[in-house]
Formats: structure tokens, C-alpha cells, sequence
């Protein structure tokens, strides 16, 4: 596909792959099969065709296609109570947006409002969305391309895992600090505990909010619920999206009781979030993460994709769980090429030298010793 065939805007760099179908962790163009370790930047939870999932989406969208905020439902209310019990116990109040920017622009502006400040630290690397206080948080987003004329808040950047830099600019002016736990657009780089643990201190001595970031790291991802439940940590707040409904578009941001008993009617609204389909799938996809075993699978085969490297061009290896960078001997742009060539499917990240591997959450050990064969018979 290129540009002189289409009305699509120009801003995206198409692989060499035009998909039109996929079935469990595969996709296919034509007769061409290519294993997804991508999945669609972490949003294809339960790969393609997940009978649980098609079955839900059917059944819903035959009783009820949509319905907005005006009235109650009761697949919203079932599908946050299993989002609140899914989360850590104090996370107990659900509100449903449509994407990841959307779920932190809320948490910002909560922030914001309920502590009467306007200065957000965040952490160098961290992607964060690209709506205007969400990008504001985004390392580099003002220098490349955030557009706005000015930022809606203040906002700092404290260096990965730099304790004295967070101790020092955490202080009475902070409304919050937001991070996500494993830094996925960044190359999948988890942070340090003692470091997230010392901005949760911070923020506790100072009033200040904690957002978890886990949009991306979230759902079981990392090989918990919450890749921040894996740090002994308790936010604030906490947004999630991407894998949250299959790939199906919604997000959601979580609070404890303190944060949600300071909002009155109008506080917060949307127009799609909390929509009958995506509210179905949320609650399916939680119930197969949880019969299914897949947090243990994933902490599982994780753990033998870092136990099997280095490998082939692979040097080394960052991240939790199934949101993996793995560092190259080369450019990972060229990796990438030489993976999707050999029908294998990877993201890239920020780092030029980190290919990323987001893959579904059921995928079995068969797909990842496919992954491992292709990866030995690479040049280093």
C-alpha cells in the first residue's frame, strides 16, 4: 500500500504485510501465516478469534449494541466489580473511558483538581498518550511533536531510576507523579523497585497523587494483574487500555475510595466509555485470564524467553513478564525486518537498538520455541 492509493494521512510507516484475518496467535495475508509476538502493541490479549470473545461480542450486540452514561447497566456494573477485584483490594472505584490518553488526561486533571496544584513529575522515556496533558508528561513529545501552545500543567522529569532526583523534586507543590512500572513504548525498561517504591514514599510524605501508568503493562502482562502490584506499591489511581478488552477500543481508570468520594455528577464524563460491548469483553477477558491460568503461563514463558537469551542478535533482555525489549547486537529496525521475513511479527520501541515482544497472553511454549529456533539460525 502506498501513498497515492489511498485518502488514509500519511503518518503511519506500514510493514511490508498487509494482514486480512488471524486466528490464535497467527496472522494471515493470503496463504502466508506470521506468528504475532506483537499483537496489535499489546491490545490482542487473547490473540485473534478467541471463541469466549466472539461469543460475547455476539451475544451483546444482539440484546444491547449501545447505550450511553443516562441510565444503568448491569454489564458496566459486572464488568467493574471484576476490574475493581481484578485490581489491588483498595482500587475499588471503575470509570470507563475509550483509550489510554483519555484514562490519564482524567487522572491528571483529578490530580490536578484535588490537590490544588498544578506540577506533575513524571519519569524520563515514559509514554504517556498525545492528548494535550498526557503528552505534556510524554518524554520528548514537546520537542517532536506535541503542536499545543503551551502545557495545561508544570511538569518535570525525574532520570530512570534516579532516587535523589526524585526526593528532591517531589515536594508540597506536586499534585502527582505519574510512571508506568515497565516503561513499554521506552523498550519495555522496568524500573528499578527501590526507586518506585521511594517516589511512593515521597508522594506520601507530600500529599502528592501516584499514578500507575499500566495501559501497556497491564492485565496480566507483566505476570500479575498489575505489572505495579509486582513492586509493593499502592497508587493512587491506576489507567489501563490496550489488552483491557481484547481490541476492543476502551480504558478505564481505577481509584481508591478517597480519591472517587471527592467527585460529584459532571466531574467526570464520556460519551462511548462504558459501552455495553466493550463492558462484555471486559468481563470475559478477565474471566479467561483467571480460568485459564494465564498470569502463571505468562510469568512462565517469560521467564524462558529471558532464561534463552542471549541469542542470535540478542544481547540482552529488559521488561516483565510478555512486555519483553530485547536489546540487539544491530539496529532493531533491521531485526525486525529479518524476523517478519521469516513470518515472525515484533514491535519496535524508542530505543533504536530494542525490538519489543508484546504477544497474546495464551500463547503456548510451541510458539515460543518456534520464536527461540528462527532467533538461533539470525547473525549476531
Amino acid at each position: 500500500m502506498n501513498g497515492s492509493n489511498t485518502h488514509l494521512v500519511d503518518v503511519y510507516p506500514y510493514l511490508p504485510f498487509t494482514p486480512d484475518r488471524g486466528e490464535g496467535p497467527w496472522l494471515f495475508s493470503g496463504e502466508r501465516r506470521v506468528l504475532d509476538l506483537y499483537g496489535g502493541h499489546a491490545v490482542a490479549a487473547l490473540g485473534y478469534g478467541h471463541p469466549d470473545v466472539m461469543r460475547a461480542l455476539e451475544e451483546q450486540a444482539r440484546k444491547l449494541f449501545f447505550a450511553s452514561n443516562v441510565v444503568a447497566l448491569d454489564v458496566r456494573e459486572r464488568a467493574a466489580r471484576r476490574l475493581a477485584g481484578f485490581a489491588q483490594p483498595h482500587l475499588d472505584r471503575v470509570f470507563f473511558a475509550n483509550s489510554g490518553a483519555e484514562a490519564n488526561e482524567n487522572a491528571l486533571r483529578l490530580a490536578c483538581r484535588l490537590t490544588g496544584r498544578r506540577r506533575v513529575i513524571a519519569i524520563e522515556h515514559g509514554f504517556h498518550g498525545r492528548t494535550a496533558a498526557a503528552a505534556a508528561v510524554t518524554w520528548g513529545a514537546l520537542d517532536k511533536w506535541y503542536g499545543f501552545p503551551r502545557t495545561p500543567l508544570e511538569v518535570d522529569f525525574i532520570p530512570r531510576n534516579d532516587s535523589s532526583v526524585a526526593i528532591e523534586l517531589i515536594d508540597g507543590e506536586t499534585a502527582a507523579v505519574i510512571l508506568e512500572p515497565v516503561q513499554g513504548q521506552a523498550g519495555a525498561f522496568d524500573l528499578d523497585a527501590d526507586f518506585v517504591r521511594t517516589i511512593a514514599e515521597a508522594c506520601g510524605r507530600h500529599g502528592a497523587l501516584l499514578i500507575a501508568d499500566e495501559v501497556q503493562s497491564g492485565m496480566g502482562r507483566c505476570g500479575a494483574p498489575f505489572a505495579i502490584d509486582l513492586y509493593g506499591v499502592k497508587p493512587d489511581m491506576l489507567t489501563v487500555a490496550k489488552s483491557l478488552a481484547a481490541g476492543f477500543p476502551t480504558s478505564a481508570l481505577l481509584m481508591g475510595a478517597e480519591v472517587a468520594r471527592e467527585l460529584r455528577h459532571g466531574d467526570l464524563g464520556t460519551t462511548f466509555g462504558g459501552g455495553p460491548l466493550a463492558c462484555a469483553l471486559i468481563e470475559t477477558v478477565i474471566d479467561v485470564i483467571e480460568r485459564d491460568g494465564l498470569i502463571d503461563s505468562v510469568y512462565a514463558l517469560g521467564g524462558a524467553l529471558r532464561a534463552a537469551m542471549p541469542l542470535g542478535p540478542v544481547t540482552g533482555v529488559q521488561g516483565r513478564g510478555f512486555l519483553l525489549g530485547l536489546r540487539c547486537s544491530r539496529p532493531a529496525r533491521q531485526v525486525l525486518s529479518e524476523l517478519l521475513e521469516r513470518d515472525i511479527l515484533v514491535g519496535a520501541s524508542a530505543d533504536p537498538n530494542v525490538i519489543r515482544l508484546l504477544p497474546p497472553l495464551n500463547l503456548e511454549r510451541q510458539h515460543v520455541d518456534h520464536f527461540l529456533a528462527v532467533l538461533s539460525t539470525m547473525q549476531a
